[in-house]
């Protein structure tokens, strides 16, 4: 074998070892082909870079959407709290989803693969994939009731692609061993009182009226949620949205306020609306103090860690007896530094007007 032909042989060998793939099935049931080892990526859409966050990847991302990048004064995300780094990344496009091809090919650092959440919104993950020529994995975000097995599904991908596999089974192990504790410490209740959750966020803050029909927290308190109450003649609620009118006939024992509803100002929004409107003053709760303020549930896609965070203190709340051990301010740090890596409570609290885990006035 003369040197020359020795030399590309030699090339190609190397070529070929250095661009060893692999091949996965993605959320949108896709064979994709991707690096053997992957260590920059991309995330695109909402909730994707939490779910990075969570196998304690963040150090792979080089680029992030422009949402990632706002500075605002109230953007309770623990993820983004825990991971400030994120804002000085170079942005690849617009938030849910709305990619742009030509930045992300841009990029100094390109990305080896692009994970996507919520695929239907913003640009076409097949699309996407023949236009940068980069491998788009496509993940169900799920969540911590009904689709659990979806959410789970997506970090395992996700974990698979990164070398993060280990890391996604202590996450799932933690949240299957927090949902555990949080039901059995409310089994064999007969009196449960009724509930309501106003102000949930949806694509954006909104008022009293906006609610979560299948809250987790009240699922797994097993709470007599208001919402999820089946109208006579009516299917269950399936939208966020309920009648003033519903809510004031429900009058719940109990009314939580999500705080992401106080980002649409001080004369806007359900604690504005608790304290000035005419119909929510006659609510009993509201008149005999029984409102208490929670973590936003929905900020760029469900905090899954403000979930978890939100159940203790409701149930200590509902059930003080079950959880005299608990200290929900100390119980969410735990749980934020375990899913972020940092206790970020304070500043969450901070961004939500200091009324979370506590007693909202409305008199």
């Amino acid at each position: 074998m003369t040197t020359r032909v020795f030399l590309i042989f030699y090339l190609l060998l190397l070529v070929a070892t250095t661009t060893q793939a692999r091949s996965i099935v993605d959320g949108a049931g896709r064979t994709v082909t991707i690096p053997d080892t992957v260590n920059q990526v991309i995330c695109s859409g909402a909730g994707c870079v939490r779910l990075l966050s969570y196998l304690q990847s963040q150090n792979t991302l080089v680029g992030v959407d422009d949402l990632e990048t706002r500075k605002r004064q109230r953007d309770p995300r623990p993820y983004a709290i825990a991971n400030p780094q994120f804002k000085a990344l170079p942005v690849f496009g617009e938030f849910r989803g709305h990619d742009h091809p030509e930045q992300i090919l841009t990029l100094e650092n390109q990305p080896q693969v692009i994970f996507k959440t919520f695929s239907q919104m913003g640009h076409d993950p097949i699309e996407l994939q023949q236009k940068t020529g980069i491998p788009v994995v496509v993940l169900q975000y799920g969540n911590l009731t009904q689709l659990r097995p979806e959410f789970y599904t997506s970090l395992r991908t996700m974990a698979t692609v990164l070398g993060k596999e280990q890391r996604a089974e202590q996450v799932i192990t933690f949240i299957e061993q927090t949902i555990t504790d949080i039901q059995h410490r409310t089994t064999n209740i007969d009196m449960r009182p009724s509930v309501y959750l106003g102000g949930v966020a949806f694509k954006g803050p909104h008022g009293f009226q906006s609610t979560e029909p299948t809250y987790p927290p009240f699922a797994f308190l097993d709470a007599q949620n208001c919402a999820a109450v089946k109208i006579a003649g009516e299917h269950e609620l399936s939208n966020s949205n309920v009648a003033k009118e519903k809510i004031v006939s429900w009058n719940p024992n109990y009314l939580f306020l999500d705080l992401s509803t106080i980002r649409l100002g001080e004369d806007a929004g359900g604690l504005y609306e608790l304290r000035h409107d005419p119909a929510y003053r006659t609510l009993s709760a509201v008149q005999s103090g029984k409102v208490f303020g929670l973590l936003p549930y929905n900020m760029y896609a469900a905090n899954h860690g403000s979930t978890l965070a939100n159940s203790y203190y409701i149930g200590k709340t509902l059930y003080p007896d079950r959880f005299t051990d608990i200290n929900p301010t100390e119980k969410a740090d735990e749980i934020y530094e375990f899913l972020v890596g940092k206790p970020v409570f304070n500043a969450m609290n901070t961004m939500c007007g200091n009324m979370a885990f506590s007693s909202v006035p409305v008199q």
